[in-house]
This record gives structure tokens, C-alpha cells and sequence, in this order.
């Protein structure tokens, strides 16, 4: 028998102040089996840096053809497309060809580093994708968050990000690859 997805709730709160959004969104995450803490709360944090009224979370990790989370317009068109980790060059150039503007967010140290070097030249070609790289001492506290029933709070100001449970606070470094 197949293990099953474990659901998680989350109560968000954003506050950010470079894109003037100040929303609480309820939001429920379906952890596939094989999926991490931090690759899990990775997703969160996406979603916190983008969050708009349309913006959902999508099957990436067990549908080549679907986003972690993205944006569709009325019309169904892709506005966003946002993968976490290390996805494969080719799904990347496919959402690039998919989407309006495609970030991925990889996390994992100097494994991240490796894959970034490895395809950059190919990479490089995609006008409309962005790579932020998330350090993994930031990443792996984020992680420690995580559980079923969450609430967090989540502060974007001056370039800096924290996310915090009430008890403890991560802050959390972005480096743009590109």
C-alpha cells in the first residue's frame, strides 16, 4: 500500500513592505511522502515572497507539468511558475516556455552551488527565469517550524526575510544566481 501525502495547515501572516501586502492567508500543504521539512517550509516561504490572491500551491513534486506553486491568470495562462530544489534543466526550459516569469529557489549548500555551475550555460539562455539561492543554515532552521498545525508569521523589509512560530524567529538571506 502506497504511503499517503500528509496534510498540513498552515496560518500565515505576511507583512511585506517592499510590495506594500499585509494579508493572512490559511493555507493547507500536501507533504508527499518523500518530501522534507525544509523542502516543504522552502515551498512556504515561495509562497510567502510572492503571495497574491492567486497564487496556489501545484503538484511539482509529483507532476512534471505542474509548479510547486504558481500564478494563472482568469484565462488559465501562467503568470508564475516557482519550483523548489534542484529541478532537471529540461523541466526548467519547459516552464520557461509555459510561463511569464519562472523563479526557483534551491536550497542545500554547496550541492546547489554544484547543479547552478553545471547547467548556468544553459540556464543563462531563459530571459525570464530567476535563481535564488537559500543558504542551508537559514533553510534547515526554517525546517525546524514545521508541523501539522502552524502558525507563522512571515516579515519581508529592506531585503531581509524572517519567519517566525511566536517562539522563534529565522531569518532567512537570499543570494540571486541570476
Amino acid at each position: 500500500m502506497a504511503i499517503k501525502a500528509t496534510v498540513c495547515k498552515a496560518h500565515l501572516q505576511i507583512a511585506n513592505m517592499e510590495r506594500h501586502y499585509y494579508q493572512d492567508h490559511a493555507l493547507t500543504l500536501a507533504r508527499h511522502p518523500s518530501e522534507t521539512d525544509e523542502r516543504m517550509l522552502v515551498r512556504l516561504l515561495a509562497f510567502a515572497l510572492h503571495a497574491n490572491e492567486y497564487l496556489e500551491f501545484g503538484q511539482g513534486m509529483t507532476a512534471d507539468d505542474e509548479a510547486d506553486v504558481w500564478q494563472k491568470d482568469l484565462t488559465g495562462a501562467i503568470e508564475l511558475w516557482i519550483d523548489v530544489g534542484l529541478p532537471d534543466e529540461k523541466l526548467i526550459r519547459k516552464a520557461c516556455g509555459r510561463a511569464g516569469q519562472v523563479v526557483v529557489y534551491c536550497y542545500g549548500g554547496r550541492v546547489a552551488e554544484m547543479w547552478f555551475a553545471q547547467n548556468r550555460s544553459l540556464l543563462e539562455r531563459q530571459k525570464n527565469l530567476s535563481i535564488v539561492n537559500l543558504p542551508p543554515d537559514s533553510t534547515r532552521d526554517l525546517a525546524k517550524l514545521a508541523q501539522r498545525s502552524m502558525k507563522l508569521q512571515c516579515t519581508i523589509q529592506d531585503g531581509q526575510v524572517w519567519v517566525s512560530d511566536g517562539v522563534t524567529s529565522v531569518e532567512i538571506e537570499r543570494q540571486k544566481l541570476r
